[in-house]
């Protein structure tokens, strides 16, 4: 990804969300000339980039790899000047014409949002996670690592975003046991290689998260791996990124229209109740669950956005007329 420091920089697009919606909203807005930045947690942190094989998308015969997919968009967006940075968003203000989004890595402003960060949000939490949130449950290892210097910690995922949280706790923990709950990670390789190779990881494949106990803090953590007796973990703290299928926009603090199940509501040009603010992809109400619809949608959002901001009556849909 292109390396974004100078959070204090202004663009004329924040997006949310680096899946197919978002990548693909992303190379419509760099090509019409507006200063695009896309916020994302990582490439296989979204469904379309867990996915192991794609075989209908419209003009790739045979089979791909959901992240070889979402890498070949990226690249597209990055070939017309959209900026793309590694980032965990924790909390937005859409109130005023100039936005913000906040951000593990620094606040990010814009003139326009694009909310595209899909829909693998858990409705089911793990017994005990909740009860313990904030006493050793953490979703933030950059946030919290420090506070578990020389202890031993879980963390539970498959993904880019659970692999690089473990590795950055290498640095401060004495362990680090690794639950991936799916029989291979899903993280690219080098990665895998580097949490492997890592002395202070134990990755367990095919780990089921059953519960974190203790008593006012995390104690322990107990787990099952198919044909195994089921484990209990002795730690201090559970860093979990397990995912689900429900919308994810808890760091929107309920500032846009949501309908059931927390789905975000928009008009025809993928607009929201906020002038400025669009939304994308899985997490509309009623949206078809499918990459090549998403990128669709992606597409014509980004014509909204750039109708909005350069004040135009209709959609342009070629800027190279």
């Amino acid at each position: 990804m292109t390396d974004v420091t100078n959070n204090e920089m202004h663009y004329d697009l924040l997006i949310i969300g680096g899946g197919p919606a978002g990548a693909s909203a992303a190379i419509y807005t760099s090509r019409a000339g507006l200063k695009t930045l896309v916020i994302d947690k990582g490439l296989t942190a979204g469904a379309l980039g867990m996915t192991a094989k794609i075989a209908n998308y419209p003009g790739l015969p045979g089979e791909v790899s959901g992240a070889d997919l979402l890498q070949q968009m990226r690249d597209q967006a990055k070939s017309f000047g959209a900026e793309f940075v590694s980032d965990k968003v924790i909390g937005v203000d859409l109130s005023s014409e100039v936005k913000s989004v906040y951000g593990n890595g620094g606040t990010y402003t814009g003139s326009a949002v694009i909310i595209a960060t899909g829909s693998m949000g858990r409705g089911t939490r793990v017994k005990g996670e909740d009860e313990l949130l904030g006493q050793g449950v953490s979703y933030c290892a950059t946030c919290d690592a420090a506070f578990f210097r020389g202890q031993d910690v879980v963390v539970a995922g498959s993904s880019d975003e659970a692999v690089e949280e473990a590795l950055f706790l290498t640095k401060f923990v004495n362990r680090v046991h690794f639950l991936c709950p799916t029989p291979e990670l899903k993280a690219p390789q080098h990665l895998v290689d580097e949490l492997t190779a890592n002395p202070k990881v134990t990755l367990y494949k095919g780990a089921s998260l059953q519960e974190i106990s203790g008593s006012g803090k995390v104690e322990a953590v107990r787990f099952t791996r198919r044909g195994e007796p089921e484990q209990t973990l002795a730690v201090s703290g559970a860093f979990v990124y397990l995912q689900g299928g429900r919308p994810v926009t808890d760091y929107l603090m309920g500032q846009l229209e949501t309908g059931e199940n927390g789905c975000l509501v928009v008009d025809s040009e993928f607009r929201t109740t906020i002038p400025g603010v669009f939304a994308v992809g899985d997490l509309l109400c009623g949206h078809v669950k499918q990459a090549v619809v998403a990128a669709a949608e992606g597409a014509v959002t980004g014509m909204a956005v750039e109708k909005a901001l350069r004040g135009r009556k209709q959609l342009v849909v070629d800027w190279a007329k």
